[in-house]
């Protein structure tokens, strides 16, 4: 066995090779005999009965096999959270509600042909009749008594989800306050843009299975989706995927999946589909908008007495992960800091827009939004410096949150902030903390830090499942690892084959990795609340420790799994919001350095620093991806990227109009200070990290913009025009 060790270092990826040289199957890519090919009739509307829909043209369409409608689909219904909607739009099926389209990507009808061409001439002539009902698409109007609803068999109010959080008494930290701030902020829809659109390939198997390779982010809830949707038991539907071309918590719910399921089933033939960069746009979920309004109170010593937050999130025409992902804004929107009066009321309400959906820091990138823009203004108020005042907030070891409970153990948010701060520049004498000096007009330094939990939250059992089998006579040759983690772009596959290769004692090389299929493992979870890695390693350790059990006790195979259970964590209580939510938290700050054009409004981005706690580097060369990948896209939020609807209807459905960030975007410098403060829970005592980069970097932005011009912006991305006009009208 090595004595080497595989951990903390950065190794090439496992998946490397057959990636850049094409190897590596895509959904997009794949091919069976005897294949047929896919279309989807989008609704195209945001808010409507189908009346009737005639499918007789298009099934007379020469080479058309077959047209599915909702009267095809067992049972019409599906939802990661909750069951609200229909996997195909319009009369004839069972589900409630099921003959209304709520938004303009809404699937209503299948055309299955010879060729895709075919496909696509005969979804043309499909004829379908609407009846338009009234559109509603501003979640505070949707609040409204008089609003019209958009899930009426759900009840009579479109406000999905309200979660409260009362601490001490708001009204008492106020009165104690030299300093009171006040803001109102508004934050955007994000595409995902992920570089490959969705797609994939069904077919029938030798046994009878309906087997689907597409691209997601968790096999086994896939299979159970679409299990339930065709009213299959589970084991007749196998889920496999191939290279998922990123994610970011796009895949998270279903597109194709279900649908290419029903069409292979009913034909017994291979189905394949590949949407166009139009169709995934309108097809899947964004991240959340928000309307943030926040009063918070400090006493001139420096000390935040009081916070009061509401926050009103559009939830779009469906459920998708609405629920947690504002559970996480709700703990996150204050911040990590230790705040003794708190007043939070979080919102998600339904609309006749885009679902909206998980998304790289999943509630958490709004919730530090509002919390670090609060923090940089009571600083600037105070006159103190925003470092000193982060650090005389703070939270601890045995800090209460905002939930009443005390933080998990492995609080190391002091430390992150005060290692950014000193890459930053910033100084420490008896005083307290100094930032630099500004080194000319018009260019400005600005700070942030955030903290986001470490896997499922709110009561959910977490869980992960792994194999091992070590193969060999006197020493171990071969070691099989079977992992269901998904592989979306981040390195998963990496890490994981180095942890399990760490924890048996052998070199890298000897692993064997079996994975992403649900007929040969059990259940791992999500690719997901940046959990691969602490709750796979945790897993992994536990299996290896069984089957090097089994190997000294002279076993051939030595077959060792463990499904590793994370600490519990509790609900929300309805009322006060009190609760254990999350068992471990990732924390990080960012110190961004920018440079403001007067005339243009252009923001050039000089610099960025990120510090991350990352409990132990696996691969550091990955987590500087990571870092630098999340530094990326959320700058792209913060000034780039606009997307616009107008009645329901999606104005920036293509890459020309909807612009993401080039190479020619990027800031001149990421700097990656990786910190390894081990936590408590982690293998080896690693913490998740891959959304952390992402959550501090907006609001960093506009503290340095604030700081070479003078401007705050409550309202993002800062694009030229806005910051222009902005500028213009303030001089």
């Amino acid at each position: 066995m090595s004595s080497h060790r595989v951990i903390g270092r950065s190794v090439p990826r496992v998946d490397a090779r057959s990636k850049v040289t094409g190897e590596a199957l895509f959904p997009g890519d794949l091919s069976m005999p005897g294949m047929l090919h896919m279309k989807i009739l989008f609704a195209e509307r945001p808010h409507a009965r189908i009346r009737r829909i005639d499918t007789s043209r298009a099934e007379a369409h020469p080479g058309v096999v077959a047209v599915f409608t909702a009267k095809d689909v067992p049972v019409n219904e599906y939802g990661l959270q909750m069951p609200d909607q229909p996997v195909l739009c319009g009369p004839g099926s069972d589900k409630p509600g099921a003959d209304v389209v709520r938004f303009v990507g809404d699937q209503v009808a299948l055309v299955v042909a010879e060729t895709e061409k075919a496909a696509a001439q005969a979804l043309a002539l499909i004829e379908v009749e609407y009846e338009d009902l009234p559109v509603v698409t501003d979640p505070v109007e949707a609040m409204q008594p008089d609003a019209p609803l958009v899930h009426p068999e759900r009840g009579d109010s479109n406000v999905l989800v309200h979660y409260r959080v009362r601490k001490g008494d708001v009204d008492e930290g106020f009165a104690q306050a030299d300093v009171v701030v006040e803001g109102e902020y508004r934050l955007p829809f994000q595409e995902h843009a992920y570089l490959q659109p969705e797609a994939g390939l069904a077919y029938v198997d030798e046994e009878g299975r309906v087997t689907v390779q597409v691209a997601g982010q968790w096999i086994h809830e896939d299979q159970e989706q679409i299990a339930h949707a065709l009213g299959l038991p589970l084991e007749q539907v196998r889920v496999v995927y191939p290279a998922v071309g990123g994610a970011f918590g796009g895949r998270e719910d279903m597109s194709v999946q279900i649908v290419l399921a029903l069409a292979a089933w009913k034909l017994r033939r291979p189905v394949k589909i590949v949407w166009s960069r139009r169709e995934s746009i309108i097809g899947h979920g964004k991240r959340h908008p928000m309307r943030i309004r926040a009063r918070w109170g400090a006493t001139r010593e420096g000390k935040i007495v009081a916070a009061q937050v509401e926050v009103i999130a559009d939830a779009g025409a469906y459920c998708y992960t609405t629920n947690k992902v504002l559970g996480n804004t709700t703990v996150t929107c204050t911040g990590p800091y230790e705040i003794p009066h708190v007043k939070v009321d979080v919102y998600g309400v339904y609309t006749n827009n885009l679902p909206t959906a998980a998304f790289r820091g999943f509630g958490a990138p709004q919730g530090a939004f509002v919390a670090e823009m609060q923090v940089n203004k009571l600083a600037e108020a105070l006159g103190m410096d925003p470092v000193e005042f982060r650090l005389r907030n703070v939270l601890r070891e045995g800090s209460l949150m905002s939930v009443g409970t005390p933080v998990p153990p492995g609080v190391t948010i002091g430390p992150v902030i005060e290692a950014a701060a000193r890459a930053g520049g910033w100084t420490q004498d008896e005083r307290g903390w100094h930032r630099p000096e500004g080194p000319s007009p018009r260019r400005g330094i600005g700070f942030a830090a955030g903290f986001k939990n470490i896997g499922f939250s709110f009561g959910y059992q977490e869980n992960s499942w792994a194999r091992i089998e070590l193969r060999g006579d006197g020493e171990i040759e071969e070691v099989w690892l079977t992992y269901a983690g998904a592989e979306v772009g981040q390195g998963h596959h990496t890490v994981i084959c180095q942890m399990a290769a760490e924890a048996v004692g052998v070199p890298l090389e000897k692993v064997h990795l079996v994975t992403a299929d649900t007929l040969n493992s059990r259940n791992a979870g999500s690719a997901s609340a940046s959990r691969g890695t602490f709750m796979a390693g945790n897993a992994i350790r536990g299996a290896a420790r069984k089957a090097l059990a089994a190997w000294h006790d002279e076993e051939r195979p030595a077959i060792g799994e463990h499904t590793y259970l994370a600490p519990k964590t509790t609900p929300f209580d309805p009322e006060t919001g009190h609760s254990m939510p999350n068992f471990t938290y990732g924390y990080v700050a960012q110190v961004v350095e920018v440079e403001v054009d007067d005339e243009t409004g252009f923001i050039h981005v000089r610099r960025v620093i990120s510090a991350n706690d990352v409990g132990q580097a696996i691969n550091p060369q990955l987590i500087e991806g990571q870092i630098e990948g999340g530094v990326v896209q959320a700058l792209g939020y913060a000034v780039l990227e606009e997307f616009k609807t107008q009645n329901g209807y999606v104005l920036t459905d293509r890459l020309s109009t909807y612009l993401i960030p080039t190479v020619l975007d990027i800031p001149d410098r990421v700097e990656s200070v990786i910190l390894e403060y081990a936590d408590p829970e982690g293998p080896w005592g690693a913490r998740g990290m891959g959304e952390m980069p992402y959550l501090p970097l907006a609001p960093a932005l506009i503290a340095a913009v604030r700081d070479a011009t003078g401007v705050w912006f409550d309202e993002i991305p800062l694009t030229p025009e806005r910051v222009a006009m902005r500028l213009k009208g303030a001089s």
